[in-house]
């Protein structure tokens, strides 16, 4: 079945454009997933979308088709994941420093984005750096889970499909529903997987909440540091969890105001290579952890401490 008949109802520009259903909107990206629909269809709907605005309904049907078509990862304890995908271009990309500090307290820890972005500085060549290459089969996650390090899955692992939907940004130059959905991935099965998500604008901050709240959703949301789910290093975001898609206050901070006392010891180059030497000083114990990162740390660990004693008590 030809896609031309949802790209009529989205594609009427922002305000004439009519929103899809959940189930339409699965039919869609699994057709366009599928390869069924020609590249000046997807090139089509990639933009239409991106003019009018992921609904929840819309968002919800775009990752059930992709989480159909996903690798999945079988894990027995909860498990924090991490996405990935805008890297940094002008901070240093500190979101392997958050997945490994979790690692190190024995979180088991999943990273999932692109091998490669030539315009920014991606996670994926920072744990390259560091000697922890993208693991590519499920065996390898596990024996970095075993070894207490956070495993790097890079998307075309997760879902080549879902890929090749993330490169028509290199042909038509911007992003499109699939990087909405990519950041939404959860591909652990067996246990509750704790997503961190971010948003750069409030509006789809709030989309997001309200996904939190309509699937269930165990999830941390905070406004991005150049899109990426980590916090700020110079000023703490607001970070607001939700377990169950019910909002949890105590796993929960406010933005943080008034006036910095001091800044964060940071690298003065985000380079890869440089980025992994102050990642090892800070694990080290060499150079201070930024203080948000720390509170960050801190809230998903208990998250993840409140979501194992859940699933300990189903299974009892």
């Amino acid at each position: 079945m030809a896609i031309a008949h949802y790209i009529k109802e989205i594609g009427r520009g922002h305000a004439g454009a009519r929103p899809l259903s959940t189930d339409a909107a699965a039919d869609l990206m699994g057709q366009v997933l599928d390869g069924q629909a020609s590249d000046l269809e997807v090139g089509a709907f990639a933009l239409a979308m991106r003019i009018k605005g992921e609904t929840v309904d819309e968002l919800l049907g775009f990752c059930q088709a992709v989480q159909a078509r996903c690798l999945s990862l079988h894990s027995d304890r909860p498990v924090i994941v991490i996405p990935s995908y805008n890297g940094a271009r002008r901070l240093p990309n500190l979101t392997p420093l958050l997945a490994l500090r979790l690692a190190q307290e024995g979180a088991r820890v999943l990273v999932h984005g692109p091998r490669h972005d030539p315009t920014r500085v991606t996670s994926a060549a920072i744990f390259q750096a560091l000697a922890l290459p993208p693991a590519d089969d499920a065996a390898t996650v596990h024996e970095r889970w075993r070894r207490r390090e956070p495993a790097f899955v890079a998307t075309d692992t997760l879902s080549a499909a879902l890929q090749q939907l993330l490169d028509v940004r290199w042909v038509v130059g911007l992003r499109n529903s699939g990087h909405t959905v990519a950041k939404l991935l959860q591909p652990v099965t067996g246990a509750p997987a704790l997503r961190l998500a971010s948003h750069t604008h409030p509006e789809f901050g709030t989309l997001l909440a309200d996904l939190a709240q309509r699937s269930s959703a165990d999830l941390m949301l905070l406004r991005g540091t150049e899109g990426e789910p980590v916090a700020d290093p110079r000023r703490c975001p607001r970070l607001d969890t939700w377990l169950g898609g019910q909002w949890q206050a105590d796993l929960s901070c406010p933005v943080q105001e008034g006036v910095l006392a001091e800044l964060p010891l940071l690298p003065r180059q985000i380079d890869a290579a440089t980025v992994a030497v102050y990642i090892q000083d800070v694990l080290g114990g060499e150079k201070p952890s930024p203080a948000p990162l720390d509170r960050q740390v801190d809230l998903l660990l208990a998250a993840l401490a409140r979501l194992d004693g859940a699933t300990a008590q189903r299974r009892a």
